[in-house]
């Protein structure tokens, strides 16, 4: 009897097949950073699509047998997961932001900012009913999950949706399409703003590539999988943010504010910008490097944003 037609015999149910992905999972010390904290939770994730079942199953469900079929698809899966390294999202593809589902394939990053909870929450206490956007611009839009989310969140906003790659785009299209928001969300080639000179909007939101020379050496291998361009942005990870600092005052609305997301970096932002009283946000879910500026701010300290971008 060989190995897998072994662990067939002993395991049964799907709390087996969960525990035992676990297992696995824990004894290859995989990385679990793009939208699962723990090697359970990507096992059961897996097991659950091999089922064409929901990820909140009953869980009287937990103790049903399954066929070998079954028993061999998920195996699979767990093999993919562990020989890999990839990511679940990517074997699924299937990712969650802001409560919503988006599909992801290797073309775009894994959704997994913290601005979901932001565009849940309608940026609150920043934004309030009596000044609600009618026009938000995602900058770095990759898989559309920032663009469709607010749109899904602010009804009667148009939502323009940029990235520089055409295969990100045509990700985000697939997400609009299956979200139903063709006439609300447009997507737009874009280096930057080059794709949208003279449009100005409400709300500038933004999770560009951000990470730092030194970081991207160091990322585990699921990262690999991803799209580098999506990833790094130069050897302090702020060169698309220097670009999205000196230029948003140009395309905010009077009262426009700017969200930018830029994770570990964030230590660069602060001593590049040591004068701008930039708004750091914090998060029930977890998750950091979350900045908020005013237009009014970004036009006070336009010489300093100005000067950053063009010495760099």
């Amino acid at each position: 009897m060989n190995k897998l037609s072994s662990v067939m015999s002993q395991l049964h149910t799907i709390a087996d097949y969960c525990r035992y992905g676990a297992t696995l999972f824990n004894q290859a010390e995989l990385f679990y950073g793009h939208g699962s904290e723990n090697a359970f939770k990507d096992a059961y994730t897996l097991v659950m699509y091999a089922l064409s079942l929901p990820n909140d199953a009953d869980d009287n469900m937990m103790n049903c047998r399954l066929v070998d079929a079954e028993k061999q698809h998920i195996l699979t899966l767990f093999s993919r997961r562990v020989e890999e390294q990839i990511p679940v999202a990517y074997i699924t593809n299937i990712a969650y932001f802001a409560q919503l589902p988006f599909y992801v394939d290797e073309r775009v990053l894994i959704p997994r900012s913290p601005i979901g909870e932001l565009i849940e929450n309608q940026f609150f206490p920043y934004i309030t009913e009596n000044n609600m956007p009618k026009r938000i611009l995602d900058l770095c839009t990759g898989s559309g999950c920032i663009a469709i989310a607010c749109a899904s969140y602010f009804h009667d906003a148009e939502v323009d949706a940029v990235d520089l790659s055409v295969e990100a785009l045509n990700v985000a299209q697939t997400n609009i399409e299956n979200h139903g928001l063709s006439e609300q969300v447009i997507p737009i080639q874009s280096d930057v703003f080059s794709g949208v000179e003279g449009q100005r909007y409400d709300l500038i939101v933004s999770n560009p590539p951000y990470v730092d020379q030194q970081d991207i050496e160091c990322l585990p291998a699921e990262y690999q999988h991803e799209p580098e361009m999506g990833l790094g942005s130069g050897i302090d990870g702020l060169d698309i943010v220097r670009v999205i600092l000196a230029q948003s005052a140009r395309h905010l609305n009077e009262d426009g504010l700017l969200f930018c997301e830029v994770g570990n970096s964030e230590v660069h932002v602060k001593a590049l910008y040591k004068d701008v009283p930039f708004t750091w946000l914090d998060f029930e879910r977890g998750g950091h490097g979350v900045f908020m500026l005013t237009k009014a701010q970004l036009i006070e300290f336009a010489a300093v944003f100005t000067a950053a971008n063009e010495t760099h």
